[in-house]
């Protein structure tokens, strides 16, 4: 790629390209290559959204941005996911219109120039590339098993959202920049595809142009997409239909709390009638002081459990990884809700020896913790209040 010391000056930028990224480093300089091929007589920028990459994707993308000003770099430190970066990029050109896509190659750059036609034109207010629409093609991905999975939650956020496109989930498309920007605010940025929280967030209807997409396999690297994307999708949902109501990372906190509740109780019965072999009589094991500590420990078992998977998926864009920063994470993790373990075996001892059943003790101790364990750990261990 040739050097461009001037590139874009001497016309208005019609075009703005986002390219969230995440360990893209043997990407990044081939996808702008393309791009510069596909927009010949467009003036456009790319800002690659870069989430603090290991692989050093930052760095070769500023490398890039030294040679050629239609180059520029977010590099976002202490917060991950797609939908956010796509977000910030979009709000973050100076073009009219703006489009999104992947750096991996997935993508084809060869649609952008009637993409943007159409948009241009004014008959369209977004234009999209589809893997499912008449004549796209993902026979060259060659992953059925994703293409199966991505029809079912395509088929999933029509039903729930009333968005009839064939592929809601794609994460190629361009819009107008000043309609992003008035319902930016409005975006949930959580988990899933940036394209059907717009079109599930925008008051007045868009004028929608499908172009059919011939879906390619990576050019290098894994994909971004790991274990907990069909979390992410579902929770992105529920953000968008209920978390008006109910704060979406407290309903995951929550969530987590509640599937803790079980690990909590199987270790107590386990460790009760399995191991200590313990007698249920009349809903009370017979050993005050052994349920209280058996208690205790199935109380410590479950708030490891909590921190572990709150980690992998309440706190997914903060994720701790690596044994040291874990070890520290659990640690605050248990100071923080060290209280809200007092609370909760404390009342729970204190309820049994009031005559309640053991189960509805246990309970009642977890729900009286739960708020405080929220509250200072979301804080002082992921660093989010």
């Amino acid at each position: 790629m040739a050097t461009q010391d001037t590139a874009g000056t001497a016309a208005p930028i019609r075009l703005g390209i986002v390219l969230p990224t995440y360990n893209e480093r043997g990407n990044v300089r081939s996808m702008v290559e393309r791009l510069d091929a596909a927009l010949a007589g467009i003036a456009w920028e790319v800002i690659v959204v870069d989430d603090n990459s290991p692989d050093g994707t930052a760095d070769e993308a500023r490398a890039l941005a030294a040679q050629d000003r239609r180059v520029r770099v977010l590099q976002r430190i202490g917060r991950r996911g797609l939908s956010s970066a796509a977000i910030e990029g979009m709000c973050a050109t100076s073009a009219p219109v703006v489009a999104v896509m992947d750096a991996d190659h997935q993508h084809d750059p060869a649609l952008l120039p009637e993409m943007l036609a159409a948009i241009e034109g004014g008959q369209y207010d977004l234009s999209y590339a589809s893997r499912f629409a008449e004549g796209a093609s993902t026979e060259a991905w060659g992953r059925p098993d994703r293409v199966k999975a991505s029809g079912l939650a395509n088929k999933l956020a029509r039903k729930v959202t009333g968005v009839t496109l064939s592929d809601p989930m794609s994460g190629y498309f361009m819009l107008r920049t000043d309609a992003l920007r008035k319902d930016a605010h409005r975006l949930s940025g959580v988990g899933f595809k940036i394209l059907l929280d717009i079109l599930a967030t925008v008051d007045e209807p868009l004028r929608i142009k499908e172009f059919p997409m011939n879906f390619a396999a990576r050019a290098e690297g894994e994909s971004k997409l790991d274990q907990t994307v069909v979390f992410e999708f579902l929770v992105g949902l529920y953000d968008k239909w209920l978390g008006r109501f109910i704060p979406t990372r407290f309903a995951l906190f929550g969530t987590v709390g509640a599937l803790g509740v079980f690990v909590q109780m199987g270790t107590l019965f386990l460790v009760l009638h399995l191991l200590l072999g313990e007698r249920f009589v009349y809903g009370h094991w017979t050993s005050n002081t052994t349920f209280n500590v058996a208690n205790t420990l199935a109380a410590v078992v479950a708030m490891s459990f909590n921190f572990v998977l709150n980690n992998e998926l309440t706190y997914s864009d903060k994720r701790l990884r690596g044994f040291a920063p874990l070890l520290r994470g659990w640690a605050k993790f248990a100071m923080t809700c060290s209280l809200g373990l007092l609370t909760n075996v404390g009342a729970a001892a204190a309820l049994k020896a009031m005559g309640f059943h053991d189960f509805v003790a246990v309970i009642i101790g977890i729900v009286l913790g739960s708020v405080w364990n929220f509250a200072l750990s979301s804080k002082f261990v992921w660093g989010r209040y």
